[in-house]
């Protein structure tokens, strides 16, 4: 073997190594994530009796609309584990169709938390009322964010695997914002369950 075909060889095998490691190294990223929504979460349940005479959960929240954005986002989950599936098997085409389908779940979800942002803040009910609405907004408002940041990277993921296919990169890229992506419906769970719930019904 030449020493240009063993170069070769062990820079195509770093060159997959480093899949495992970026994903080892994801992980990390996303227990940091963790530790914010934890504080996030804490900071809610310190401020919740903080109403100052404004409205409180039980006034303002809407179950069965925030029951919708439940499911288009669990729905989104779904869709995405579709999209791996079929990466695993090497369909391009059904992969940017997952793809697609959990994108709008995704954006139907962010529509309608923007939507009932401007309604309470349209009604006087905004972040600076009180304390409770300071950690409703500051907790909800972060989570929506984390899910449009993953909206823009599964489009650019899409034209990836439009222009470089299903590649070791494309792969490994998937695979994280899989990780991105459940995890975002594990921490609307909890919010779903803390906010929303036990403020209707508490």
């Amino acid at each position: 073997m030449s020493t240009n075909t063993m170069i070769h060889e062990s820079a195509h095998h770093g060159h997959h190594d480093t899949g495992p490691m970026k994903v080892f190294g994801f992980w990390i990223y996303l227990m940091s994530d963790l530790i914010l929504f934890s504080c996030l979460f804490a900071t809610y349940i310190v401020l919740l009796p903080g109403t100052a005479g404004a409205p409180t959960g039980k006034e303002i929240f809407e179950l069965p609309y925030v029951l919708i954005e439940t499911f288009l986002l669990l729905l989104s989950s779904i869709t995405y584990g579709f999209a791996v599936l079929a990466m695993n098997r090497n369909q391009s085409q059904q992969v940017l169709l997952w793809l697609g389908v959990t994108f709008l779940f995704g954006a139907g979800f962010v529509g309608m938390e923007i939507n009932e942002f401007h309604h309470l803040i349209a009604e006087g009910i905004g972040p600076d009322r009180s304390g409770f609405l300071s950690g409703f907004f500051a907790l909800v408002g972060t989570h929506g964010l984390h899910v449009t940041a993953g909206l823009i990277w599964m489009v650019v993921m899409m034209v990836q695997v439009v222009t470089r296919g299903l590649s070791s990169v494309t792969r490994t890229r998937l695979m994280c914002l899989s990780l991105f992506w459940h995890f975002l419906d594990i921490v609307w769970i909890c919010v779903f369950s803390i906010v929303y719930l036990m403020g209707v019904l508490l």
